[in-house]
């Protein structure tokens, strides 16, 4: 009967330690977290942005291979699918790579 009590009241603590809700979790205390339409591009210099649309067109033109064949197989329905079962490089084998003899 004893250990009965004691693990009732270990779990009763468990549950309490589990379950408290801290200050952290709850929603932003700001007043207002949206930028009006005014101040939306302040936090950005023009060089800064030039500087990020530069390094993100260098990053298109350099992708890995096996990003390209993930987009190219994301745009394409049965191929997502089959992805899904197999992978996306042998989904993209099966969909776009040519076959060997045939032209």
């Amino acid at each position: 009967m004893r250990t009965l009590l004691l693990l009732s009241l270990l779990a009763a603590l468990a549950l309490a330690a589990l379950c408290y809700e801290s200050h952290e979790s709850m929603e932003s205390y700001e007043i207002s977290p949206f930028i009006n339409r005014r101040n939306a591009n302040t936090f950005m210099s023009p060089q800064q942005r030039w500087r990020a649309k530069a390094q993100e067109r260098i990053r298109e033109r350099t992708k890995p291979a096996y990003e390209i064949t993930r987009e190219a197989c994301d745009d394409f329905k049965l191929c997502e699918r089959y992805a899904m079962v197999y992978g996306y490089n042998a989904a993209y084998n099966r969909y776009f790579r040519q076959r060997r003899g045939t032209k």
